[in-house]
């Protein structure tokens, strides 16, 4: 009988063990999910990244009201259909030491791999019944937020993720009393042949600045120590390579902005033309490129709305820009979520898009 009770038991757990992990299992009785595992296996015929073999767009972004992340997919790169309905994809109570995770950032690198970066913080940490302090420590010297840990997940089919919750002041105590490591990204520097970690780090309560650094194979840490990415002072930075360029989008009193280097991570001069046409205030830019053509997006979170939404211009030049609208104000639509907050862009092969709209169970627009 006491068998019987223990096979009724792991029978109702519906886990099992594979060769890279514990997962869920996924049969047609349960609900699909990513699978965090130890290690990730390498397709044997994984493809290297190229532009030719792309054919579909992939959106994460993240609500406040669960400090959870979100996937969206798009054949056309204009209407984007939510994987999960709505709900999160990456819990943050599951995820991250605060219980709450924000600003998701996704690339593909060389290696056809998905790289996958977020804030480790949970503003509404004490209503959530997380911690007994509105923040982890005193507002008064640290200021907003004052999180340290910034969560790092690599994937090849955006099923099975490894995870790491890394803390950077612990890592390197030489930064000092940092207050806060911000909405980390992610790009290939073709120099360093390394995955690059761009981020924000904030001192004393007022000094914010881009610092870089790269990370091991496995996506797990920081191998270097961060360094300022350039003396431009600001938040949010997204580097995008067109051509032999490198564009920074930026943000700085609430509105973006934009700077050209010939180097990924140095030489770039501030400017101070605002490139979004937003009266209100915005964060978090992100720039895509429709594929196939010479034309560029640039994404932003247009957080001073109520409710927020995502706000959208094209350009082609990096000098003229296009207003499009926003989120289903103009071409760009989603058909099962709003208010998306502090999003990215990535792209899919057909093969992908086809696996992930067949396991999530939704049909792509």
């Amino acid at each position: 009988m006491k068998h019987y009770y223990l096979f009724l038991l792991i029978g109702l757990l519906s886990i099992t063990v594979t060769s890279t992990g514990f997962s869920q299992d996924t049969t047609a009785a349960s609900k699909p999910s990513i699978k965090i595992v130890s290690k990730l296996e390498k397709p044997a015929k994984q493809k290297k990244f190229n532009e030719k073999n792309l054919s579909g767009y992939l959106l994460v972004y993240f609500k406040d009201k669960d400090q959870s992340a979100y996937m969206a997919i798009s054949a056309d790169g204009y209407t984007f259909t939510d994987i999960n309905n709505g709900e999160p994809v990456f819990i943050g109570s599951e995820l991250a030491e605060q219980k709450g995770v924000r600003d998701p950032h996704i690339t593909r690198g060389p290696d056809g791999a998905f790289y996958l970066a977020m804030t480790d913080l949970h503003i509404f940490g004490k209503r959530a019944g997380f911690r007994e302090t509105d923040w982890q420590r005193p507002v008064e010297k640290y200021g907003w937020g004052n999180n340290r840990a910034l969560v790092l997940m690599k994937s090849y089919d955006l099923i099975h993720w490894t995870h790491s919750d890394f803390r950077v002041d612990l890592a390197f105590p030489q930064l000092g009393d940092i207050d806060c490591s911000w909405a980390p990204e992610t790009v290939y520097d073709p120099v360093a042949k390394k995955m690059m970690v761009y981020f924000t780090i904030r001192y004393n309560n007022k000094e914010c600045h881009m610092y870089y650094a790269y990370a091991n194979d496995d996506f797990t840490k920081l191998e270097t120590t961060p360094e300022r990415i350039t003396e431009i002072g600001g938040i949010d930075g997204d580097i995008t390579k067109v051509g032999d360029k490198y564009h920074i989008f930026y943000v700085s009193e609430a509105k973006i902005l934009h700077s050209v280097s010939d180097k990924i991570n140095a030489g770039y001069k501030p400017e101070n033309q605002r490139i979004d046409p937003e009266k209100v205030n915005t964060e978090a830019p992100n720039m895509f490129k429709r594929l196939g053509t010479n034309t560029y997006v640039l994404m932003y979170d247009v957080y001073g709305l109520r409710p927020s939404n995502m706000g959208f211009s094209e350009t082609s030049d990096f000098v003229n820009y296009t207003h499009i609208g926003r989120f289903n104000e103009g071409v760009m639509k989603t058909t099962n979520f709003s208010s998306p907050k502090h999003g990215a862009v990535t792209y899919l092969t057909k093969d992908e898009l086809k696996d992930i709209s067949e396991y999530w169970k939704v049909e792509v627009k």
